[in-house]
């Protein structure tokens, strides 16, 4: 007799900078999510997949909760994890190991009870004290019933293959819901974008408010390559030098930075351009959030 199919919806969610895009990259396997060590990195509801013999996972990459900051692009974020929370058939709450704030606390009312929460406690590897691990697990388990807690590297891919186990265990039977092949429900166009956003965060993040995002508006495709427009809207005259640098060295290393990632997702050359428009306020106002593509 065949074993069943098993198929089903797991997010992963935490306060900004814990880990989760790199968690959800290495678990798949593929880079679907960008990463910096910033918060509003991730802005959307991402799922990524994984197909194995008997399962397919559907990872639901989410935006760190916001408890910092108010203003219409955090209120969308902090709708998209809520959403993400009701509609999954497992929770990965990830906690970076030794670290426990006020922002990872205000998750913790957020979470289903019972056998559908894990505790994934990522960056073992940098934890200087290992002691001070259980005593620091002990605290959190006290707070909330997780129904296991798995320690993991996702950078360095420890202790990943008993987080799937776990999770296997939760998920519900039934058919595949994406090919085999899939690793995403995002169109490349979306993907491409956001390594453009990836690379100004990583540059002139400290520098640049979060009052960017990046559209892609010319994608012409052949034989030969691609040729792709990217536009990165800014919210004040004053953020345009900021991104272009002295001399515009900051915008080509971008572009250059963000081609090179886009040559590897696409498999062909890529003629990128990309130029700055401004558009005063759009983080703020909840209409043009909605016209730039976020939920």
């Amino acid at each position: 007799m065949s074993q069943a199919f098993h198929c089903g919806f797991v997010a992963i969610v935490g306060r900004p900078n814990v880990g989760k895009s790199t968690l959800a990259n290495t678990l798949i396997g593929s880079k679907i999510s960008i990463v910096s060590r910033k918060a509003q990195t991730t802005r959307h509801r991402i799922h990524g997949v994984l197909t194995r013999e008997h399962e397919q996972f559907v990872f639901v990459d989410t935006p760190g909760f916001q408890t910092r900051h108010g203003g219409a692009m955090n209120r969308m974020m902090n709708r998209v994890v809520t959403q993400a929370l009701a509609d999954v058939d497992v929770v990965l709450h990830v906690v970076e190991a030794g670290k426990w704030s006020a922002g990872d606390a205000q998750l913790l009312p957020l979470l289903p009870k019972g056998d559908k929460t894990l505790l994934v406690v990522n960056k073992v590897d940098a934890l200087k004290d290992k002691n001070a691990m259980f005593a620091y697990v002990s605290k959190i388990m006290a707070l909330h019933p997780y129904a296991a807690v798995v320690p993991v590297s996702a950078l360095r891919g420890v202790q990943l293959e008993n987080l799937l186990g776990e999770v296997a265990k939760r998920l519900p039977e039934g058919e595949a819901m994406f090919d085999t092949e899939a690793l995403t429900d995002r169109s490349v166009r979306f993907i491409a974008a956001e390594l453009v956003r990836e690379k100004i965060f990583r540059l002139v993040g400290d520098e640049l408010p979060y009052g960017c995002t990046v559209v892609i508006e010319q994608w012409e495709e052949n034989d030969k390559g691609v040729r792709i427009a990217a536009c990165i809207v800014v919210e004040r005259e004053t953020h345009k030098p900021i991104l272009l640098g002295t001399g515009g060295a900051h915008m080509k290393r971008i572009a250059s930075e963000a081609r090179q990632d886009m040559e590897k997702l696409l498999d062909k050359s890529v003629f990128l351009d990309v130029y700055i428009k401004v558009r005063k306020g759009w983080s703020d106002r909840e209409g043009a959030l909605r016209e730039l593509g976020y939920e």
